[in-house]
């Protein structure tokens, strides 16, 4: 197992003032920090990738896409667009040396169409999958697709779809993740949850109900842990947790209110928990 941490609890973009959080990760215990990739300037991510190397941290990658890149579009120069802007966030991870990239790039994050997906759109969906999976292969990334609750998409938002969407897919660079917060809205049986997405589960994001520290909440945290040993998940566990630190990212995810003492806290925290659940299953 690795365990990381996603940056977004700190920034949505690199820079120089997060050396000492890197290294306080690092010394903490991390294997890893999952990077957000919101922009695609492949010189910056490849300098960031050598500072990285430089602290023993190794790298996953999230990224998302909007209304005016929306793999789902009606539009097929919106679609088009869409896989551009993934092809070229790959070449970002590649840039960065990220071993993955995870995020809900399947669609557009917030953009509702007041029903659920069409015919149409799922067939778009895994056309432009498919062409942004052929990417991830040439560029040695593995695809982490993430499903989402009902408030933040409408095309993706449980295991039993994701799974078929990427057996449809079909493409050994193309797998999906699964993401406790998500799942604790979504799914009527987490252990069932977690055994339908195993075959397909490459990366998993270990998220509280109110998006603070993880093992602090009513997350199903025993069947969650029970049931990724017993179908043998052993790769990466990241921490995504959201606060205050920006404006931006606090007002998409919904965080209103102060939930624990200091980001630093958080993190420690929430990898002793992590450490200690998967020992106990070892």
């Amino acid at each position: 197992m690795k365990f990381g941490m996603n940056l977004l609890l700190w920034t949505d973009h690199l820079h120089d003032g997060l050396m000492p959080v890197l290294r306080q990760l690092k010394e903490v215990g991390y294997d890893g920090v999952e990077v957000p990739i919101f922009s695609a300037d492949e010189e910056l991510y490849r300098t960031w990738g050598q500072r990285l190397d430089g602290l023993g941290l190794e790298r996953t990658a999230v990224t998302i896409r909007t209304e005016a890149d929306n793999p789902i579009s009606p539009d097929p120069k919106v679609r088009a667009a869409g896989i551009e802007a993934s092809k070229r966030t790959l070449d970002c991870c590649r840039a960065l040396g990220a071993q993955a990239m995870c995020g809900p790039y399947h669609s557009a994050l917030g953009l509702f169409s007041g029903s659920g997906p069409t015919k149409d759109e799922w067939k778009w969906g895994v056309e432009s999958m498919r062409a942004v999976a052929e990417h991830a292969a040439s560029a040695g990334v593995m695809l982490a697709v993430e499903y989402l609750n009902r408030f933040e998409t409408y095309f993706l938002t449980c295991a039993a779809d994701t799974a078929r969407f990427i057996a449809e897919v079909n493409h050994s660079s193309c797998r999906m993740m699964y993401d406790t917060f998500h799942a604790n809205i979504e799914e009527k049986n987490i252990p069932a949850a977690i055994r339908t997405a195993a075959p397909y589960t490459c990366h998993v994001h270990i998220s509280e109900n109110d998006r603070s520290t993880p093992g602090q909440g009513h997350v199903a945290w025993q069947e969650t842990f029970d049931t990724l040993h017993e179908t043998g998940y052993d790769g990466w566990m990241v921490v995504e947790a959201f606060g205050l630190a920006l404006p931006e990212i606090s007002a998409a995810t919904k965080i209103w209110r102060r939930m624990y003492d200091s980001e630093e806290q958080l993190a420690r925290d929430a990898l002793a928990f992590m450490k200690s659940e998967t020992a106990r299953r070892a």
